[in-house]
């Protein structure tokens, strides 16, 4: 009986441990992401901020891969971690000053870029690390999951208690929290290091081996999925605000918070629904919510827009985070940091990347004289989710019921 009550204070403990690194990590990238854009505009940098935007995409398309690769082949995950973190808070202090001196704009984008770089593979390396520890991630990995959303949100509450919205202090007060993820690592039991492997490939070095996952089906449906429901999705972010303020709601920081209210509702709920439910049937909710979360704001109404806002959550989580379950359940540990890697590519690179640009050129192709068509433009979105729900229900197969313990 004690030794179950060490086990079980040990567990606790542990568990702690990594419900703070994802509440400290998810601070930290809220306080740079969000007041970004306002913090550009207040110091004259307009004409880059597309360009610092998609930053972030062009870093996921390389940064993840290979530190994962790292991560599987080199180093323990846990100092990866430490070395990013570090790297991560001084890019952005560079970055966080050079809009304050008003450097050269170009030079400012090339600093932001670094700081994308050095940033892009902790998401995925935090939750490389947060998988190892977990005894039943189908069950424990949504609520530790929901820290994040939850330190986020903090982050942003931080910026606006510092007055800092337009102010390079949010970046310094976010390499601050850089700061301290890399200070709280060191509290982390350091995962096994990989054996070193002589003679490798410069395809392997880059991590690019992971491409070879693509060949098993039902793996390559998932990342396509990931990849093909972000591209809709890019939207919701950068034209949801304008629209509820052409409808009159003021405050629509606050009122787009509803979305992640309920992300945090569906993340608690998920080790249930991964317990009783296929994953198919999750992944196809996820998605029926995002159908319904572009539909419902194609009315064109508060309460209807509102609705929507408020699925975005469930539709994330469901479509998002169970992803990255089934990436922990069905891929050999050896290959997990990039198979991480990979899903983060094809959601934050490709999906981001496209979805910003097309979004953008299909925001414009619905612009009239007399203002935007955000019937058209909401339509086209849900549309656009409806093909992906479409291709998931005929591509995906999964494991049957005959396997109904695993995932499937």
């Amino acid at each position: 009986m004690c030794c179950v009550r060490v086990l079980r204070t040990i567990r606790r403990a542990e568990y702690a441990e990594l419900v703070a690194l994802f509440f400290i990590q998810g601070a930290a990238l809220g306080i740079w992401l969000v007041p970004l854009s306002t913090v550009l505009d207040a110091h004259g940098l307009h004409a880059i901020k597309p360009f610092a935007y998609a930053t972030s995409a062009l870093a996921a398309f390389v940064s993840p891969l290979i530190f994962g690769a790292m991560a599987d082949r080199h180093a323990s995950p846990v100092k990866v971690l430490r070395g990013l973190s570090l790297a991560t808070a001084i890019a952005m202090t560079l970055a966080s000053t050079a809009i304050k001196l008003k450097w050269n704009p170009w030079l400012v984008l090339a600093l932001i870029q670094l700081h994308a770089l050095c940033s892009s593979p902790t998401w995925s390396i935090s939750s490389t690390i947060v998988f190892a520890r977990l005894a039943d991630a189908q069950k424990e990995f949504g609520p530790i999951r929901a820290m994040a959303t939850l330190g986020w949100m903090s982050g942003c509450w931080l910026v606006s208690v510092l007055g800092a919205d337009t102010s390079p202090l949010a970046g310094y007060s976010g390499a601050v929290v850089w700061l301290a993820v890399a200070a709280f690592t060191f509290f982390l039991p350091v995962l096994e290091t990989p054996k070193f492997v002589e003679h490798l490939s410069l395809r392997q070095r880059l991590g690019l081996d992971a491409l070879t996952l693509l060949k098993n089906r039902d793996h390559r449906v998932v990342f396509i999925t990931v990849a093909l429901f972000a591209i809709p999705l890019a939207g919701f972010y950068p034209y949801a605000p304008p629209h509820l303020r052409e409808l009159g709601l003021q405050h629509t920081s606050a009122w787009m918070s509803l979305g992640q209210v309920t992300e945090i509702i569906a993340m608690l709920s998920l080790g249930a629904l991964l317990l009783n439910w296929r994953l198919k049937w999750i992944f196809i909710c996820g998605l029926s919510f995002g159908v319904a979360r572009f539909a419902l704001s194609a009315v064109n109404g508060k309460a209807w827009l509102l609705t929507g806002v408020v699925l975005h959550g469930c539709s994330f989580a469901l479509v998002f985070i169970t992803a990255q379950i089934y990436i922990d359940q069905r891929v050999d540990a050896a290959w997990r940091a990039r198979a991480q890697a990979l899903i983060a590519l094809m959601n934050s690179g490709v999906g981001n990347l496209i979805g910003y640009l097309g979004t953008g050129w299909w925001f414009a192709a619905c612009a009239r004289p007399t203002g935007t068509q955000w019937p058209l433009f909401w339509g086209g979105l849900a549309a656009a989710v409806s093909v992906v729900l479409v291709y998931f229900l005929v591509a995906y197969h999964g494991r049957g019921r005959e396997n109904r313990p695993q995932l499937s």
